[in-house]
Formats: C-alpha cells, structure tokens, sequence
C-alpha cells in the first residue's frame, strides 16, 4: 500500500510541472488561413451603413440600410406588443370561461362510457393542493379527498396550449350545454383535414383564434429579427466587395484560423488581431 501511495504522488509531482496546454510539448501539423477585414465592415456588423458612410458611397447606401434597421427594429416591437397583448386577453378569457370542477363534470356527461379514460387522458394540466403538486391523471382519488375550492389548475403555458387545443379539455368551457356532436349550437364539431374532426364551442373557437393571432405576430416579430440580423452582414459584406484600394489598406483586422493536428485529433486555432 505504501509502495502504491508513493508511486501516485510521485506522478502527481511530475505531471503538476508539466503544462498540457503548451504545444510545444507535442508534435503537431499546422496550416494558417489569414483573412483582413477593414474597420469598415466591422462598422457595418454593428450599425447598418455606418461602413458605407465611413466610405463616402453615395448617401442612398447608408440611408437604405439603416432605414431597413430602424423599420425591422419598430416591426418587432410592434409585432411584440400585440403578441403580449392579445396573450393577455386570451389568457383571461380562459381563466373566466374554463374551470375544472366544470370540465370534471361535463365530461362524464360528454364520453359516458369512458369518461374516466378522457380524465385520464394523453395529455395532463398541473395541480396544486396545499403546497403539493398532482396531475389531472390523479383527479379522480383527488376529489374524493379534497374540495373544489382546495384543488387549483396551474395556469402555465402548457395549461393555455391544451385547453384550446384538444379534446379532452373541451368540457371545461361554461358555453350553454347542447349536443357537441352535430355542426351547429353552442357546442358542436367540426371536421378537420380529411379524418379527423374537433369538438368545439362558441367560446373556445373564439379562444384559439385569440391565441391564433398571438402567435401570428409573436412569428412576425421573429422573422423582423431576422430581417436585422441579415441586414447586418449584408451592409458588411457590402463594404468589402465594393472597397476600394485606399479603402482596404486603412485599420484592417486580422483574423486567422489555424488548423492544426493534435494525436490524430483535428482542433482548430482563432486569432483576432489589430
């Protein structure tokens, strides 16, 4: 035991002097690729036509591309904020209209013969009971223990997706009760594609296309930050294939990539420099 001990501190000695970051401790094969950008197009990745001012282009340029910025940027703030607003209208819509003790009851009149397999479910909204989390798939030994008043749906994401979205939360809308199995009334179903079909009502179909148009803007809002991040490399790409010899000799950067082969390992090198 003691020959094994002193043989492992021996070797952490040795290896505790010995830089493994250092390459000049191995043998390794190295290529550089070196490319200069002028200060011009770092301009331009950060303000749109900055690089082209700096450049004296004719002014059309660098009002085009920051033009295009500033209408991207008011699109996805525009865009942002009547995604959250119509979120928010949607989100108290549902906590007005939809309950659980409601959906609880109105789906034993719904799917009589297998009400409890719909309770069940495939899909599952969070509960809270006095500090302890349950699921709707334990619903059912809950209320023989609690009350309606002690049990309370958590309202994330996923609850607002699901009440709109599937069946079997349907029975939780307070819409006048008729039969949701014709195509006409407060309650009824509606085909969708060429098999399957939905149950709705007059509330929930109002719901999903609130939550509808929140999304449509939330994706308006994402496709305006895209519209940003191409006007960026396009101004700086811009810059450099329309430079002139004077132009490109000025504040050039230097970036280099070198590739290099470390035990048979490829890794790869970055150096910024100025």
């Amino acid at each position: 035991m003691k020959i094994i001990v002193t043989n492992l501190l021996l070797i952490a000695t040795v290896f505790s002097q010995y830089d493994i970051y250092d390459l000049g401790h191995y043998q390794f094969k190295q290529d550089t690729a070196e490319t200069a950008y002028s200060s011009d197009m770092l301009k331009s990745l950060i303000i749109p036509g900055w690089g082209q001012l700096s450049k004296n282009d004719p002014m059309w340029k660098p009002l085009l591309f920051f033009g295009i910025e500033l209408l991207a940027i008011n699109s996805t703030l525009e865009y942002r904020k009547k995604s959250e607003s119509i979120r928010f209208d949607f989100e108290n819509f549902a906590d007005n209209h939809w309950s659980l003790n409601r959906w609880y009851n109105n789906t034993k009149i719904i799917f009589p013969n297998r009400w409890n397999e719909i309770i069940i479910g495939t899909h599952k909204l969070g509960l809270v009971i006095d500090g302890n989390y349950y699921y709707t798939d334990n619903l059912e030994n809950l209320v023989q223990q609690y009350s309606w008043s002690d049990i309370l749906v958590v309202r994330d994401r996923d609850f607002y997706e699901n009440i709109g979205k599937y069946d079997q939360f349907v029975g939780g809308w307070d819409d006048e009760y008729d039969d949701p199995f014709d195509s006409e009334g407060n309650w009824y179903s509606q085909k969708k594609g060429n098999v399957e079909s939905i149950i709705l009502t007059k509330r929930k179909n109002y719901y999903r296309n609130l939550r509808y148009d929140s999304n449509r803007y939330s994706h308006y809002a994402r496709y305006a930050i895209s519209a940003i991040m191409i006007n960026h490399l396009i101004s700086g790409i811009e810059t450099v294939l329309n430079s002139t010899p004077d132009n490109s000799k000025k504040n050039k950067y230097t970036f280099k990539v070198n590739p290099y082969s470390l035990f048979n390992e490829g890794r790869v090198q970055l150096i910024l420099s100025w």
